[in-house]
C-alpha cells in the first residue's frame, strides 16, 4: 500500500472506504490506543506493586476484584448488542437517548448494591473504604462502553481510540502523582476516580458536540427490548467476571492478601498479552455482523482471516510466556514477587485459549447466538467456583491459576461444538489445518532457539525480540516449502 500524499493518508486513517481498508484504518487506531493506554497501565501498576508491597497492592486489587465481581445491573445493557443494532440498522439509534438512561439507573443500582455488600465481605474499614472510592469509579467508567458501541456501529474506532489515549494518560498522571508523592490505597484510590472524573467530561462533550447529541429519554418498550436481547451477553459478562475475579476474591476472604498482590501481579502481564486478540476482535466484528447479512460465503471468508491471525499469534506468546516467565517476573517487578513466576506460566496459557476461542465467540454474537454463550460460559462459571474452593485453600494463587485455565478449556470446547451446530461457520478445512501445524511447529522452532543458554541469558527483551525473529521466519517459510512441495493444495485459495 503506497500513500503518494496527505490526502491519501487522511483518507486511510480518517475515512471508512472499503472492507479492507475499514478494518486496517480501525485496527490501526485501536493498537495505538491499546498500546498506549496499556503501557502507561502497565507502567502504573509496576510501580504500584513496586512501591506499595505486594500486601498493600493485594488490597487494592482485592477491592477491585469485588467491585468487578459485583457490577451485575450495569453489565444489563451490551455494547456489543448494541453495536450489532445500530450496525445492522441505522434507524434504530433514535433509541440511544432511551438506552443511555437505561445505562444510568442499572450504574446507580450497581453502586447501592456494591455499598450495602461491602459491609459483609470484608471488616477491614481501609478496604471498605477503598471499595467504596472505586465503586464511584466504575460507575463513572461503565459509560465509555456505551459510548464506544455507537462509535463501533459507525466503524469510527479513532474516536474511540483518541478517547481511550485520554483516560490512560488521565490515569496514569493523577496515578504517579500519588504514588510518587502520598503512596497509599486510599490515595491511589482517589487518583483513579479524578482521572475517571475529568476523562469522561471531556470525552462528554467531544460526544455531544461532534458525534451525537446526547438526550435523556424514558421509553420502558425500549428499555424491555434491549433487556430481552441483552441479558444473555450482561449474564455471560457477569459469570466472566466471576470467573476472573471470584479467585482474588476468595484469596482476599481467606486472608491470602500477599498472595492475591502476586497473582494480580501477573494477571496483568496476561492481561496485556491478549492486546493484540482485543485488538482484532474489535475490528473484526463490525466486518462480521454486516457479513452475516450478505451471505454464508462472505462470513466464512472473513472468519477465516480472522481466525488464521489469532492462530498464529497465539503459540509464540503461549510458547514464550512459559519460556521467558522468570525473566520477565524479574524485570517487571522484582526477586519479592518471584513466587508468582508458576502462577504466570500456568495463566499464559489461558492467554493461547483465549485466542483460539475469541473467533468463535465473535460468530456466535453476530449469529444471535448469544444463549449458547451464557450456556457455556454460565457452565465454565459453576466449575470455576468449585475448582477454587477446591484448589485455593490447598495451592493459593497455583490453583486459582490452574481453575482459570481449565475453565477456559472448558467454555473452549462449548463454544466450538456450538458455533458447528448452529452457524453455518466450517472450522475444519485444510486451510485451518495447514496454518495451525505451521504455528505448532514454528512454536517448537522458537522455543528450540530461546532455551539455548546463549540467548536465555541475554537481556529478556532480546530474548524475545530473537524468539518472534525466528518464529515468523519459520512460519513464511514452512509456508513457501509447503506451496512449493504441495501447489495444488487449497489453502492457496
Amino acid at each position: 500500500m503506497r500513500i503518494k500524499s496527505y490526502q491519501e493518508l487522511r483518507s486511510l486513517l480518517f475515512e471508512n472506504q472499503t472492507v479492507k481498508q475499514t478494518i486496517f484504518k480501525n485496527t490501526f487506531w485501536l493498537a495505538v490506543a491499546e498500546g498506549i493506554s496499556r503501557f502507561l497501565t502497565l507502567i502504573l501498576f509496576i510501580y504500584v506493586a513496586r512501591i506499595l508491597g505486594a500486601t498493600e497492592y493485594g488490597k487494592f486489587a482485592f477491592a477491585i476484584a469485588f467491585i468487578y465481581l459485583l457490577s451485575i445491573l450495569s453489565s444489563f445493557v451490551s455494547p456489543q448488542i448494541i453495536t450489532r443494532e445500530f450496525s445492522q440498522d441505522k434507524t434504530k439509534e433514535k433509541e440511544y437517548s432511551s438506552i443511555l438512561s437505561l445505562k444510568i439507573l442499572l450504574g446507580l443500582g450497581t453502586l447501592i448494591l456494591i455499598f450495602i455488600s461491602s459491609f459483609f465481605i470484608v471488616l477491614d474499614p481501609l478496604i471498605q473504604k477503598v471499595i467504596w472510592i472505586l465503586a464511584i469509579y466504575s460507575f463513572l467508567n461503565c459509560f465509555f462502553e456505551i459510548f464506544y458501541a455507537f462509535l463501533r456501529a459507525h466503524q469510527r474506532m479513532e474516536y474511540e481510540a483518541w478517547a481511550k489515549i485520554l483516560q490512560a494518560i488521565c490515569i496514569a498522571t493523577f496515578g504517579f502523582f500519588v504514588i510518587l508523592r502520598f503512596p497509599s490505597v486510599e490515595n491511589l484510590s482517589y487518583g483513579y476516580l479524578l482521572a475517571s472524573l475529568v476523562s469522561l467530561t471531556i470525552f462528554l462533550s467531544f460526544f455531544h458536540l461532534k458525534v451525537y447529541r446526547l438526550s435523556l429519554e424514558w421509553d420502558k418498550s425500549i428499555w424491555k427490548r434491549i433487556l430481552l436481547m441483552s441479558w444473555p451477553l450482561a449474564l455471560v459478562g457477569t459469570l466472566t467476571i466471576i470467573y476472573t475475579q471470584i479467585d482474588s476474591v476468595m484469596m482476599g476472604y481467606f486472608g491470602q492478601i500477599t498472595e492475591t498482590g502476586w497473582y494480580n501481579a501477573v494477571y496483568k502481564i496476561t492481561g496485556a498479552a491478549l492486546i493484540p486478540m482485543v485488538l482484532i476482535s474489535q475490528s473484526f466484528y463490525p466486518v462480521l455482523s454486516r457479513a452475516f447479512k450478505e451471505s454464508k460465503e462472505r462470513i466464512q471468508k472473513i472468519w477465516n482471516s480472522q481466525m488464521e491471525i489469532m492462530i498464529f499469534l497465539a503459540f509464540p506468546i503461549t510458547v514464550g510466556g512459559i519460556v521467558l516467565a522468570p525473566k520477565i517476573i524479574d524485570f517487571i517487578y522484582d526477586q519479592s514477587y518471584a513466587p508468582s513466576v508458576l502462577a504466570f506460566q500456568i495463566l499464559i496459557l489461558m492467554v493461547g485459549i483465549m485466542f483460539l476461542y475469541n473467533s468463535f465467540y465473535q460468530v456466535l454474537i453476530v449469529s444471535d447466538n448469544q444463549k449458547k454463550i451464557f450456556w457455556a460460559v454460565f457452565i465454565g462459571a459453576i466449575v470455576n467456583v468449585i475448582l477454587n474452593l477446591i484448589l485455593i485453600p490447598k495451592f493459593s494463587l497455583y490453583g486459582a491459576a490452574v481453575a482459570t485455565v481449565i475453565t477456559n478449556l472448558l467454555i473452549f470446547f462449548l463454544f466450538f461444538r456450538f458455533t458447528l451446530k448452529f452457524t453455518s461457520i466450517k472450522p475444519f478445512n485444510s486451510k485451518f489445518l495447514f496454518t495451525f501445524i505451521n504455528a505448532a511447529l514454528s512454536g517448537m522452532a522458537m522455543c528450540f532457539v530461546i532455551v539455548q543458554p546463549q540467548v536465555y541469558h541475554f537481556h529478556v527483551l532480546l530474548s524475545i525480540l530473537i524468539g518472534i525473529i525466528v518464529y515468523f521466519v519459520c512460519i513464511f517459510g514452512c509456508k513457501k516449502l509447503i506451496k512449493y512441495i504441495f501447489p495444488l493444495w487449497p489453502f492457496r485459495k
